[in-house]
């Protein structure tokens, strides 16, 4: 049997904080943040509410045309974030596999590096625990990668005109309530 070819398989941490030496940063490939479709729903309507009374005042003011809304479709699939998988190797010399997800400055993580890392369980056993804060002990930084989610893929303005049209809502509701 060739044993110079067999690598060993790396664990996933079970704790919460993990130190240790960054042995590789892997190729990084895009994943999709899910977008629950009853908020998107809600949303949506919310939204629909204070848009048809914008085309409303557009039609009396004969302001031109709409705006280039995205689709349900689109706003559905979500944004993609960058995942990139880790290996570290700790004092006693296991290896270990962790995802950062997001960014991170180009000069914030070498391999060698001795990090303290802040994990989380995605809640898939076949996942490894994703990076929630890095404390790089060699050069002293502390970093946290961001990622987009679903309020930043929806956007502020539809978010605020959701916000106005669930007032909008709110205030027809209680004008009928006292009638």
């Amino acid at each position: 049997m060739d044993t110079t070819s067999y690598s060993r398989r790396s664990l996933h941490p079970t704790g919460r904080i993990l130190t240790a030496q960054v042995v590789r940063l892997m190729d990084g490939y895009p994943r999709e943040v899910r977008v629950g479709q009853p908020v998107l729903v809600v949303v949506l309507a919310a939204a629909g509410v204070v848009g048809l009374l914008a085309k409303l005042v557009r039609a009396l003011l004969s302001a031109g045309s709409g705006t280039g809304r995205r689709k349900f479709k689109e706003l559905k699939k979500g944004p993609e974030f960058l995942v990139t998988p880790i290996r570290l190797r700790d004092a006693d010399g296991r290896t270990y596999e962790v995802e950062l997800h997001g960014h991170l400055p180009q000069s914030a993580l070498h391999p060698a590096d001795h990090v303290q890392l802040t994990l989380r369980d995605q809640g898939d056993p076949d996942l490894a625990p994703k990076i929630e804060r890095i404390v790089n002990l060699t050069t002293g930084q502390l970093l946290r990668p961001r990622t987009a989610t679903m309020w930043s893929h929806l956007g502020p303005p539809l978010l605020l005109q959701a916000a106005l049209g669930g007032l909008l809502l709110a205030a027809l509701a209680a004008c009928a309530a006292l009638t």
